[in-house]
């Protein structure tokens, strides 16, 4: 039983998965910039360094500052995009690119929350256009994603609506909890990153998996579960041994452009380039 997950019939519990190094392997705006460049949303340069951006999600992340800096730059970057085209060029990718990196160890888990009666809701930075999609593929209930204004004419504005991130993550979790009647003390939460640490401390059952260095130091310290994810398997090949069928997620935040923050990580990534 992975986890420790028991099985609580009532009352009502979820359990809340960040995304990126948690459920897949890899991060999911950048998996698509190969996607975003035959589309033309990306032009080649910023395609080539968006494998160095991955690289250096994978070997540590993007911590508080660098997150934020890369914020900033989403809001002039992403206006203008078209976001029908943005969410057909994920579907259209979504399993080539996604099914083969999710973490066969997520994946058990989920099936686990499922049979004993939670909601499984996904809590990513990233953006609705990517993580709903992947939300809906894993059998997710809700998907909470940070969003930006959209326009009369379907494009981006610019303006940042809703940036789920650190605190921001925690007052969703809260927030579902009050109006699914969710009881926090019998919710299991699960992330790598040390900035989910205010999602992991609104739950009952904190757990971190494959913890960066500051969140493995917490963890420790406060006595968390270590969750070590290191086999991803294609989904599609799981789906037939599932007892329960994946239900599609649910949405309980919508829309920012996944190219956006593609693109807005492309950006540090060549800026932190140029300053080295």
């Amino acid at each position: 039983m992975l986890g420790g997950v028991e099985n609580h019939s009532l009352p009502r519990a979820a359990a809340f998965f960040d995304l990126d190094k948690t459920v897949i392997a890899k991060s999911s705006t950048l998996t698509f910039s190969k996607s975003f460049y035959q589309g033309g949303l990306i032009k080649r340069r910023a395609a080539l360094r968006t494998a160095y951006a991955q690289f250096v999600f994978l070997a540590g992340g993007l911590d508080h500052d660098q997150m934020e800096r890369m914020r900033e730059y989403l809001s002039a970057l992403c206006r203008g995009w078209n976001v029908q085209q943005v969410r057909e060029i994920v579907a259209e990718t979504l399993h080539q690119l996604i099914d083969p990196i999710i973490y066969d160890e997520a994946a058990s888990l989920i099936e686990e929350h499922h049979a004993a009666g939670r909601d499984v809701v996904i809590v990513s930075t990233s953006g609705a256009e990517v993580v709903e999609p992947i939300g809906e593929l894993l059998g997710a209930d809700r998907v909470v994603a940070t969003r930006m204004v959209v326009g009369e004419d379907g494009c981006f504005t610019g303006e940042v609506e809703y940036y789920a991130y650190g605190p921001t993550k925690a007052e969703a979790v809260r927030e579902l909890a009050a109006s699914e009647g969710y009881d926090l003390d019998r919710c299991y939460a699960y992330s790598d990153s040390a900035t989910d640490l205010p999602m992991l401390q609104a739950v009952g059952h904190p757990h971190t998996v494959n913890p960066d260095r500051a969140l493995r130091r917490e963890a420790l310290a406060r006595g968390w579960p270590i969750l070590e994810f290191r086999h991803p398997v294609r989904l599609k090949k799981r789906l037939s041994a599932f007892s329960v069928p994946p239900r599609p997620a649910l949405v309980a935040a919508a829309a920012i452009g996944a190219a956006a923050a593609t693109a807005g990580l492309v950006w540090y990534t060549s800026r932190r380039r140029g300053t080295a």
